[in-house]
């Protein structure tokens, strides 16, 4: 399944909606440039939600830590919304948890955001 994106605003927050499969290729090029579009329009709080994301591989988890990388040089914030136990191993043993910040509900991830608890870069 290729990845579906939609995009939502609550308060200053740009939440991404991811679903489907963030893999090598054409799915995860599209997240990247959908972040960088969010990024060029002004929005500087990022919130990608992956509640509904099947499967991620080491590209599109590497396109989530340059998601991130990008939004910081342009003095942004990403964040990752409900990545839940199927992805916990791989944010883990990647270290990804330890430089995203990743939450598992949408009220308390918007309300976080100049709250940064991952390592600073």
């Amino acid at each position: 399944m290729r990845i579906a994106i939609t995009t939502r605003q609550v308060g200053d927050v740009a939440i991404v909606d991811l679903q489907g499969r963030l893999v090598v290729g054409e799915e995860s090029a599209t997240v990247r440039l959908q972040v960088r579009d969010l990024l060029l329009q002004g929005n500087k709080k990022l919130l990608l939600n992956l509640a509904q994301v099947d499967y991620i591989d080491s590209s599109g988890l590497g396109d989530l830590v340059g998601a991130f990388s990008s939004a910081r040089k342009q003095g942004g914030e990403l964040k990752l919304l409900c990545p839940g136990n199927k992805f916990d191993y791989l944010m883990q043993i990647t270290k990804v948890a330890l430089l995203i910040d990743v939450l598992e509900d949408e009220a308390s991830a918007v309300k976080s955001f100049g709250q940064s608890t991952a390592a600073t870069a």
